[in-house]
């Protein structure tokens, strides 16, 4: 379910202020962020964000195209093995 207007996008504070100190300081380093549920704004656009999975950091960089999404979209958390049948059970694919 989407979030209501009148709310606003939610963003997490702390990522919000070191993104605008990068664009103060016309910096160009990785931030490293848990705010998955964060939405990306139009600040964000050109700097890299590393964003946690639950198991590692997934580099991300932010596009043009990704403004309105949210960071957990972008850094998958689980992974795709594959699904069963006859080919899988034959190749040995659990």
């Amino acid at each position: 379910m989407a979030r209501s207007l009148k709310k606003g996008p939610y963003v997490d504070e702390k990522l919000a202020a070191k993104i605008r100190e990068l664009n103060i300081t016309g910096q160009k380093r990785v931030v490293r962020t848990w705010a998955r549920a964060s939405m990306i704004t139009p600040d964000m656009v050109g700097h890299t964000l590393a964003v946690h999975n639950g198991k590692q950091f997934m580099t991300v960089y932010i596009d043009e195209n990704m403004v309105g999404h949210k960071l957990g979209e972008f850094a998958p958390s689980r992974t795709f093995r594959s699904h069963g049948g006859k080919q899988a059970k034959a190749a040995g694919v659990r």
